[in-house]
């Protein structure tokens, strides 16, 4: 079982993989024994996951202005 979710972390969407970190870190420190022994084996591998996507998306870039802030901009 563990196995199988683990390949499936590249195939999941961002909001899947953020419910399954809350819920390993949740079950790692709450779980019976056998869940947290499941949670502690899978959270490296799903937290590297969270990290590689991180890092392929691009920086924020600051906000230019735009048209509202254009809009109160007197020119004499």
């Amino acid at each position: 079982m563990t196995m199988d979710m683990l390949e499936k972390l590249p195939a999941m969407t961002d909001a899947d993989l953020g419910t399954l970190v809350s819920n390993a870190e949740r079950l790692a420190q709450n779980g019976t024994a056998k869940q947290q022994q499941a949670a502690q084996a899978m959270l490296p591998a799903i937290q590297a996951e969270v990290v590689r996507r991180r890092d392929l998306k691009p920086a924020k870039r600051a906000p230019r202005g735009g048209r509202k802030a254009a809009a109160g901009v007197k020119v004499a």
